[in-house]
């Protein structure tokens, strides 16, 4: 049986903490579950409840223009176009015990509606190769060469326009 999110909300990033320490971060000290940019002005936090009030998935997003490429790479995919302005998310987590049910497709269309709503004519994040066939889905296009991010792995850099 597929079923959807309850709804999604923008919060407080104690709200989403715990569920993205124990499926970004398993097994390592909390703190390393805590990004720079958590409290930053401009940063919100998106969750997607079950039927239950559960959060289910979450995502963080924070202004902050595209870079040029990794180091190594060629020219030619940094910069936000025509000086959009930009907002990078990151620590999008989804239960595992609700793969694959919308919950992860919500809040991230949630966090780019919300991006958008704040002026952001482009959003992007860092995300893992294993993960690309779910931002071509939402209409991202990578951007640049495949890079490893030390003690994660193999990622891309994927990005998308916004409407307005």
């Amino acid at each position: 049986m597929t079923t959807s999110p309850a709804r999604t909300a923008v919060v407080p990033v104690a709200e989403i903490f715990e569920l993205r320490r124990s499926v970004l971060r398993p097994g390592l000290p909390a703190q390393t579950a805590v990004f720079a940019e958590d409290a930053a002005p401009g940063t919100f936090h998106i969750a997607a409840y079950d039927e239950r009030g559960t959060v289910r998935a979450c995502v963080s997003f924070f202004p902050e223009g595209l870079p040029e490429p990794p180091p190594g790479h060629e020219a030619g995919g940094g910069g936000a176009e025509d000086g959009a302005s930009a907002y990078r998310f990151r620590g999008m987590a989804s239960d595992p015990a609700v793969r694959g049910l919308g919950y992860g497709v919500a809040v991230l269309r949630a966090g780019l509606d919300q991006a958008a709503a704040r002026g952001a004519g482009l959003a992007w994040c860092n995300g893992r190769t294993s993960a690309w066939g779910f931002y071509e889905h939402q209409g991202f296009t990578v951007t640049g060469e495949e890079f490893v991010v030390e003690s994660v792995g193999p990622h891309y850099r994927f990005t998308i326009k916004l409407p307005g």
